[in-house]
């Protein structure tokens, strides 16, 4: 475990860095929370961008991100369990809104896993609806407007 001066944020360009995408996302979705492999890895990862924090060579945290003609869509935020509890999920969220304002977009979409409710609206994200269910995980819609 590092602390938060170590770890690096980025937006992934290799094939090497995708893979250590896709290895957060498997020790996170599918085995922390009994995530199916086919609801996870959707066919829409090579149409995306990701998003990857690290120290040093160890993947800890990742997100995708999904592009739509006025909005985009943040997915998949995971951080390891070892690597929770430390800013480091904050930090990557904050780089990959970072990122979306940096492509001119006025809207962000997300769904919350219903108890990280707080944990995005302390991001300015509002809830729209009810909750619903995502491979048995209750979850929000919520909104970021980004002002110009």
């Amino acid at each position: 475990m590092g602390n938060l001066e170590n770890v690096h944020y980025q937006v992934v360009k290799t094939a090497d860095e995708l893979q250590k995408v896709f290895f957060v996302r498997g020790i996170v979705f599918e085995e922390g929370q009994n995530c199916a492999y086919s609801a996870d890895f959707d066919g829409l990862d090579y149409s995306s961008v990701h998003f990857l924090a690290s120290i040093g060579s160890e993947p800890v945290a990742a997100a995708r991100m999904r592009f739509f003609s006025d909005y985009v869509k943040i997915e998949r935020l995971a951080v390891r369990n070892n690597y929770r509890q430390q800013g480091i999920g904050k930090e990557l969220f904050a780089f990959v809104i970072s990122h979306a304002k940096s492509l001119n977009y006025k809207k962000i979409i997300i769904h919350a896993q219903a108890y990280l409710l707080n944990f995005y609206q302390s991001f300015g994200f509002i809830p729209h609806g009810e909750k619903f269910l995502e491979e048995n995980i209750e979850h929000y819609y919520m909104e970021l407007r980004i002002e110009s």
